[in-house]
């Protein structure tokens, strides 16, 4: 039986433990003018959204896809072209680019069902590779491999600020959005279907639960979200290229903060985001020149701890912390025991 402490800890992950994160980060640029501390807080918002996005398709659907930088990059170029090429602002791009992601994802969805695990995984990865070489090769519209370069003309309605507080908010207030509709979804039809197919696709099938229906909803609902942080990430940074937006490591760093975080978990996004996001910018930032890629064999043992210590991630410590502890501590107490053993022999 739980206690009623491990009630509070799990509700504190809930909505109002997500809510006092919210209103802390509204409340950092009030306090803080430095712009690196602005970036750095914005940063993590970006992969916090992004991963929440993720989330939605990889956790809630199981639908492990390492393939949603096709969609984040679909959103971005969009909203780009349709600046650049057409005078349309950024806030009515964003949508074309949603609703056009959404459309590919629906496509790939109904050609990947059938495909689980590995399988799977990998036919996303090669989904988001021909797209890449495809916006790559058209250079007339893409700007191919050297990309698009967004001109500076700061306004509202052109998504563009002098400072990089409101640039914080417009991403703040994504969030807010996005963790709201995974509450709902939680909370849903669409979401008790979800969990439903997660634990068990035949049985869930066996009581009449669309099992193709919800996966392809619940993907196209993941990937209109990333189209959208794609405009914010173009608007931002004003510059997008194949390898940046639509490359595998930007695939690989969303499932990873998720996974970490804890999948079909609203807050799990946001706790992994709060520790990969600043690992990676102190690795980075003290071997980037010494030791490329050092971030990526972090990663692999971050998974390695989660999948030994928390395989539900982060989010489990919180929701059940005794349970979290009993499991680690039973692991080298195991590990000890076997140990001993052997020396006694």
């Amino acid at each position: 039986m739980k206690t009623s402490n491990d009630g509070l800890m799990s509700k504190a992950l809930g909505l109002p433990g997500t809510l006092v994160f919210l209103a802390l980060v509204a409340l950092f640029p009030i306090f803080v003018s430095d712009s690196y501390a602005l970036h750095f807080v914005w940063k993590i918002l970006f992969w916090t959204v992004a991963a929440c996005a993720w989330n939605i398709a990889g956790g809630y659907a199981g639908q492990f896809s390492l393939g949603h930088a096709a969609f984040f990059g679909i959103g971005a170029y969009t909203s780009t072209i349709l600046f650049i090429s057409f005078g349309v602002s950024p806030w009515l791009g964003m949508f074309v680019g949603a609703v056009l992601a959404a459309l590919v994802s629906v496509v790939l969805a109904k050609l990947t069902l059938r495909l689980k695990g590995p399988f799977f995984a990998l036919a996303t990865i090669a989904f988001a590779e021909v797209l890449r070489i495809v916006v790559v090769n058209m250079r007339d519209i893409t700007g191919g491999s050297q990309g698009l370069s967004v001109p500076f003309q700061p306004g509202i309605g052109n998504m563009m600020f002098g400072g990089r507080e409101a640039y914080l908010y417009v991403m703040l207030a994504l969030l807010v959005i996005v963790v709201l509709i995974t509450h709902a979804l939680e909370r849903s039809w669409l979401g008790y279907s979800l969990a439903a197919i997660r634990n068990d696709e035949e049985a869930a099938e066996t009581l009449g639960v669309d099992t193709e229906a919800m996966k392809i909803l619940a993907t196209g609902i993941s990937a209109f979200l990333i189209a959208i942080v794609g405009t914010l990430y173009a608007q931002y940074i004003l510059l997008i290229e194949p390898s940046t937006v639509m490359g595998l490591d930007f695939s690989i760093q969303v499932a990873v903060i998720a996974i970490i975080g804890g999948m079909a978990t609203p807050a799990g996004p946001i706790l992994g985001a709060l520790l990969i996001v600043p690992l990676s910018e102190y690795l980075r930032a003290e071997f980037g020149g010494t030791f490329q890629g050092l971030y990526l064999l972090v990663y692999g043992a971050l998974l390695m701890i989660m999948v030994i210590f928390m395989p539900t991630g982060m989010a489990s410590v919180f929701r059940d912390p005794k349970a979290a502890w009993h499991r680690i501590r039973a692991i080298f107490l195991g590990q000890r025991r076997r140990g001993g053993g052997k020396r006694h022999a």
